[in-house]
């Protein structure tokens, strides 16, 4: 629980009270390889903080998995709409490698909130940064060309490009992979 512990308070100020009230919200978990934290059709009950490990948000239509997202350590994982609506999730969230997560149950998070301002503070910041890096995101793929993506990549997530396999980067980056071979080897002719 170290990691999260600084994950918390690089985030806010958080007493040793609070502390205490947000653990029964904590649980612990494994993953092994391809095993699902969230699959799509379930309501999202918990933000996942992922302590080792990464994992990734995807879509299947068709047949075919659309990457959506990559989240790797000290991040929060997480389906925000299902999470806050109590709708079920349109999406799955799958282990990429093995996982470990620390899980805040949206229920137990919600009761500890009221018995602490700085439990209340710590969810809605864990909420709004990742709201932000999915509007990072989104501009992302709104304005720039698969070049200047994976450039924004390169300068931005460096862990993605090298934890991530060339083929869940490409469908992430909404490229064909030959195509995302291509950029990346007149990349390194510039460079």
């Amino acid at each position: 629980m170290e990691n999260l512990l600084k994950y918390i308070y690089s985030l806010n100020s958080f007493s040793e009270t609070s502390w205490e009230a947000l653990l029964p919200a904590l649980t612990k978990k494994q993953f092994k390889k391809g095993e699902y934290l969230l699959k799509e059709g379930q309501v999202c009950q918990s933000l996942f903080f992922i302590d080792k490990g990464f994992c990734k948000s995807f879509y299947e239509v068709d047949g075919n998995i659309k990457n959506t997202a990559f989240f790797f350590e000290n991040e929060i994982a997480t389906n925000l709409h299902s999470f806050g609506s109590g709708q079920k999730s349109d999406y799955n969230i799958i282990a990429c490698e093995p996982l470990t997560v620390i899980i805040f149950d949206k229920e137990k998070l919600i009761e500890a909130s009221t018995q602490s301002p700085e439990i209340d503070t710590l969810g809605k910041n864990c909420i709004r940064l990742f709201a932000s890096r999915q509007e990072e995101f989104s501009k992302l793929f709104h304005l720039f060309s698969a070049k200047e993506r994976l450039e924004y990549l390169e300068k931005n997530y460096p862990p993605m490009l090298q934890r991530v396999s060339l083929s869940q980067l490409s469908s992430f980056l909404g490229v064909a992979r030959e195509t995302l071979s291509r950029i990346r080897k007149e990349r390194t002719r510039i460079l």
